[in-house]
């Protein structure tokens, strides 16, 4: 029963405020973006992804907002500022609900 949008994100304090179940949502923004780009998922979308989770500026308490402008940035140093890796990013994280 994970939410895929910010819309139904679950409030609980179980589950360290529900870290695994709101996990559908950042699950689902990579699904579009994955789906967006086409190929083989690791070749863009989950290179983006990786070298997000690897950023410094990720934190133990770095919020599904924060995460979608890291996994922004990156898809910019990676594939360029107006490529089209970094606009289906955009249009991942909108897809959820999250504005970039």
């Amino acid at each position: 029963p994970q939410p895929k949008h910010m819309n139904n994100f679950v409030r609980t304090f179980e589950d360290n405020g529900g870290v695994h179940i709101n996990s559908g949502i950042p699950n689902h923004a990579f699904f579009q973006v994955a789906t967006l780009l086409g190929g083989h998922a690791w070749e863009k979308a989950g290179h983006i992804w990786y070298d997000a989770l690897r950023d410094a500026r990720v934190k133990p308490n770095t919020g599904f907002r924060r995460f979608a402008q890291i996994t922004y940035d990156v898809a910019g140093r990676l594939f360029g500022l107006t490529g089209l890796e970094r606009k289906a990013v955009q249009e991942g994280w909108a897809a959820v609900g999250i504005t970039v």
